[in-house]
């Protein structure tokens, strides 16, 4: 049975408010196989952004563990964990997080560049990408420049230019019209078919449908919606 892509153990995260200690997720436990579509959904608050920044060793857990490609990330220092994230992790945020000073196609391109390939080469993928997302008219327009459904689009372009083992999105269709998210429910299908594997936290029942399996998080717990 292969290995899996990310895993966590009894993850827990707890925020101190004041003299109270809020729990916002308990005892987690979760594995993603090789080519796995999970969806994550639940209110507004659940914690499912906590558990995406989590996963993605964004943020410390106050207890449990994460393991990305067979390496506990809280034994990784910024450094080893800033080359694991590029070199297996795509992410996806709820707002977009682009670079207002570089166009799109220089954002698309950054991962790769991070990771040491040509520029000329850097472009031309990220040229690729983007046209796969429809936004091959907007390559040299930067940020400010463009739509936010557009944005959210060269979000998602980043995020799959490397082709990594595992991509985590956040509401990725949330600021998408429905042609442009069916765009993207076809780049996850495509890569998908090339191994990838992808947790998407999502609102969309579409989206959930397009998935393997489908978790719910409540109460802190993470269960299978049957």
């Amino acid at each position: 049975m292969s290995e899996p892509v990310l895993q966590c153990k009894n993850l827990c995260r707890i925020y101190e408010d004041g003299d109270h200690s809020v729990a916002v997720l308990q005892d987690i436990d979760l594995a993603l196989a090789p080519g796995e579509k999970i969806a994550v959904v639940g209110s507004s608050g659940s914690g499912k952004s906590t558990l995406l920044n989590l996963l993605g060793g964004l943020d410390n857990p106050t207890r449990g563990r994460v393991v990305m490609a067979g390496q506990d990330l809280a034994k990784l220092g910024e450094a080893q964990l800033c080359e694991l994230r590029n070199r297996h992790l795509g992410f996806v945020y709820q707002f977009h997080h682009l670079l207002p000073e570089f166009d799109a196609r220089e954002n698309v391109a950054m991962p790769l560049l991070i990771r040491g390939l040509p520029r000329a080469e850097s472009a031309s993928r990220a040229q690729q990408m983007l046209a796969r997302v429809g936004m091959e008219h907007r390559l040299t327009h930067r940020p400010s420049q463009l739509s936010g459904g557009e944005r959210q689009r060269v979000a998602i372009a980043r995020a799959l230019v490397a082709s990594p083992d595992c991509v985590l999105m956040d509401e990725p269709t949330g600021n998408l019209d429905p042609h442009s998210a069916a765009q993207v429910l076809d780049l996850i299908d495509e890569l998908g078919d090339h191994s990838a594997s992808f947790i998407v936290v999502t609102h969309d029942p579409a989206i959930a449908a397009h998935m393997h399996r489908t978790l719910e998080l409540a109460g802190g717990a993470l269960r299978e919606r049957q």
